[in-house]
């Protein structure tokens, strides 16, 4: 759909004043007078119909380009709404215990959530993805990424106490925001993910909170096994998101399935205004007439 329009109406009520000027200070003739002769010569008419013509066509047509003609298209907008996800993982030592897999007493709780973690990273591959881990401390392993290669080829080569034994888990929510203080989502999400309390953070869980306000983040939560999860209630209910408790892999995957249904990637029902100025035509046509005023000025000089 299109439709023309003007920047500037009002521009076009100028025509009126000019009118007005024109019919009450009109000359209708022009008389020549020779000093000495008494006599005036025969008066002559200033302008013809069609100069009179020429002259309002280059007046209109040079106001209807100051008032900026336009012509406005609707287009759909199908872009996609992505999301910015960060995965905050507890790699502390507590997470190579087993008994976490019903089906594989072997398997240890962080093998199993790298399992549920990358089938997560694989259905979002329409939203960018960053990863933060911790221990002692807190590291960034991904940054924030369309291609899910990058998270998907990291949390498979990370290990137990890579970034020491203890939790650091107020401190990866501050590397994780790190990453997203620049995002232009209008969806900001952290997915944070722990089997223990706090033990080694450095940044006071209050700073955190007014990060994450402040750059509009939500904090999923997941307290995996016998895990006291208040602090993380408390964190994922301060930033208006929920907390979840998974006891076992089969829990922990029904987990990244709500999360992932809770937050999708939609798309926005709206247009775009694209607009092409036209000030140019008009402009145009008003030299075009300019010239043959003067042409024909110039022709009954001459006669």
């Amino acid at each position: 759909m299109q439709e023309y329009s003007f920047e500037y109406p009002y521009v076009l009520l100028l025509i009126f004043i000019f009118i007005g000027i024109s019919l009450v200070f009109k000359q209708n003739i022009a008389s020549y007078y020779i000093p000495n002769i008494i006599t005036n010569l025969a008066p002559t008419k200033m302008y013809s119909i069609p100069d009179t013509i020429l002259k309002y066509s280059i007046l209109c047509t040079l106001l209807i380009s100051l008032a900026s003609p336009i012509l406005i298209k609707q287009m759909p907008d199908n872009t996609q709404h992505s999301l910015d996800i960060v995965l905050s993982l507890d790699t502390s030592g507590s997470m190579s215990l087993n008994g976490f897999n019903e089906l594989d007493y072997n398997q240890s709780r962080w093998s199993a959530v790298q399992d549920v973690a990358s089938d997560f990273i694989k259905e979002r591959s329409k939203d960018r993805i960053g990863m933060v881990i911790f221990g002692d401390t807190s590291a960034v392993v991904s940054p924030l990424s369309y291609d899910t290669a990058s998270p998907l080829s990291s949390i498979q080569n990370i290990s137990i106490d890579l970034v020491g034994r203890s939790t650091a888990l107020i401190d990866s929510l501050a590397t994780a925001s790190s990453l997203l203080e620049n995002s232009l989502s209008s969806s900001r999400l952290i997915i944070l993910l722990s089997d223990g309390d706090d033990t080694a953070s450095k940044i006071p869980l209050e700073i955190v909170l007014k990060i994450l306000y402040k750059y509009h983040i939500k904090v999923y939560t997941i307290a995996i096994g016998e895990s006291n999860n208040n602090l993380l209630e408390l964190i994922s209910t301060k930033t208006n998101a929920k907390s979840f408790t998974a006891n076992n892999k089969k829990d922990l995957n029904e987990v990244y399935k709500e999360i992932g249904l809770l937050e999708k990637n939609t798309h926005k029902l709206s247009t775009i205004k694209v607009i092409k100025h036209l000030y140019f035509y008009p402009l145009c046509l008003s030299l075009l007439f300019a010239l043959l005023l003067a042409y024909k000025s110039r022709k009954n000089e001459k006669i």
